[in-house]
């Protein structure tokens, strides 16, 4: 697990990267920031990643920013972890993509 790794969540949706970054270099040397954004709808997701050069700077950005007001809202800071496989389905996909689960995964054909 990547120690020097920060989620930070519960931003506004008006946040941008280098408005975290300027305020989490308070607590060391930040070495990437990335806001998240939705593929679909192109807006913010409401959280990001911080890296710090070490795991020292980056424990301390949570002891200093945990629950602390940014932008109006109290942001969620805490190592990150990875990210879990997640369970479920994993049946047909619907949805235009040329693909038909009757037939084993092979291109849908039209009859034109």
């Amino acid at each position: 697990m990547n120690q020097n790794r920060l989620f930070v969540g519960n931003l506004s949706y008006e946040t941008a990267d280098t408005d975290l970054q300027d305020y989490f270099s308070q607590a060391g040397a930040v070495t990437s920031v990335a806001v998240m954004f939705d593929k679909m709808t192109g807006k913010s997701r409401g959280f990001a990643f911080i890296e710090f050069a070490t795991p020292e700077d980056a424990n301390k950005a949570v002891e200093q920013f945990h629950n602390k007001e940014f932008q109006g809202r109290a942001l969620t800071v805490n190592i990150a972890r990875p990210r879990e496989e997640r369970g479920g389905g994993g049946g047909a996909r619907w949805g235009g993509n040329g693909m038909d689960a009757t037939n084993d995964g092979e291109l849908a054909t039209e009859d034109r």
